[in-house]
């Protein structure tokens, strides 16, 4: 096996794609997602290509991924990092490259969020066009019920008028 390869799932198991997703989500890599996922590279791209609902999925975990980088980014801009040695061996935050990526990815992050909007938007006024059309609905029902009630009072006053006339 290749150095930095996950060996490929055999069988048909899916569980791999939530596996990926979940680790996509958390950092925004898709290597070490794949890896997390114990599936080839490769085979994860060819299933985003072929597969359009694992493909929207994926690119709604990488905008989650970025939105906790950009997150983690600015926490750390606005709270600073600790300076001392033994806090540095421990951890190393690379921000200017954090920044570049982000850059290089905010056309890609914009288009989800455009089309999050877009779905969002779709589903209020499909709900609203749903109450609107029972609204209607009832009122249609109401008139007919007035109109029923209606020709059946005409129907008693002509019955009236005929007996009162006899």
């Amino acid at each position: 096996m290749a150095k930095g390869k996950a060996p490929a799932s055999k069988g048909g198991n899916d569980d791999w794609r939530e596996r990926f997703l979940d680790a996509l989500s958390r950092t925004s890599n898709v290597a070490a997602s794949a890896r997390a996922a114990k599936m080839d590279v490769s085979t994860v791209y060819k299933a985003r290509q072929s597969e359009s609902e694992f493909a929207r999925r994926w690119f709604a975990a990488l905008c989650d991924g970025y939105d906790a980088m950009e997150m983690d980014l600015l926490h750390r801009l606005r709270a600073g990092t600790v300076e001392s040695s033994e806090a540095k061996r421990k951890r190393k935050y690379d921000n200017a490259s954090a920044m570049r990526l982000l850059v290089a990815h905010r056309t890609t992050v914009g288009k989800i969020r455009a089309m999050r909007d877009q779905e969002d938007e779709q589903a209020a006024l499909d709900s609203i066009n749903a109450k609107l059309d029972m609204m209607r609905d009832r009122m249609q029902a109401a008139n007919r019920l007035q109109d029923v009630a209606g020709a059946k009072d005409e129907e008693q006053n002509s019955n009236k008028d005929r007996s009162d006339d006899a």
